[in-house]
């Protein structure tokens, strides 16, 4: 026979984490709050693979995503029309695609001093070379000072490229400036 009296009502489950008392200390709720987070944590996991097993993926072929080369090949269109300030640039460029050095014009793995990177640009134009090296060794002693002898010894005495680079940029700016 049906019951006809209604039944005793029962807490519904909840998955909420206990409050902690109120008289805790520092250590005490760091530990509750770990538990706490740490069960969160493992529902959340258990929710993923439930809710992405059934998506189908396979390996994927970076050939198929990757059409454009990693490292740049081309050299960026120069902002400068002079020639001097053209090639300041174009050494400037070679020395941050192709790296720094100093103690020698180029070494073994291809990088290249401040005068390594304009002969380099130059391409056998030793009065174009020698133009462009008068005005990096020009903005460097505006910078630095007139106690600096050359753009060698300049490039030497640094221990990254940074300021021998900023310093070639700088270089074609003045350049420019000169209409050389």
């Amino acid at each position: 026979m049906p019951r006809t009296t209604p039944a005793p009502a029962e807490p519904a489950p909840t998955s909420t984490a206990p409050t902690p008392p109120a008289e805790l200390s520092i250590e005490e709720r760091m530990a509750f709050t770990n538990t706490a987070m740490t069960l969160r944590l493992e529902e959340a996991a258990v929710a993923y693979e439930v809710n992405s097993a059934h998506i189908d993926t396979g390996p994927v072929d970076l050939a198929d995503v990757v059409t454009l080369p990693l490292t740049p090949t081309l050299q960026p269109p120069t902002p400068y029309p002079t020639p001097v300030a053209a090639l300041l640039q174009r050494a400037h460029h070679r020395l941050l695609t192709g790296g720094w050095c100093s103690g020698a014009l180029a070494d073994a793995d291809g990088a290249r001093c401040m005068v390594g990177a304009i002969r380099a640009e130059a391409r056998g134009d030793r009065g174009l070379e020698a133009d462009a090296a008068a005005v990096v060794l020009d903005a460097i002693r505006r910078r630095f000072g007139d106690h600096i002898d050359s753009v060698p010894s300049f490039n030497d005495a640094h221990t990254s490229g940074r300021i021998p680079m900023r310093m070639l940029d700088q270089a074609a700016g003045l350049a420019d400036a000169r209409s050389l």
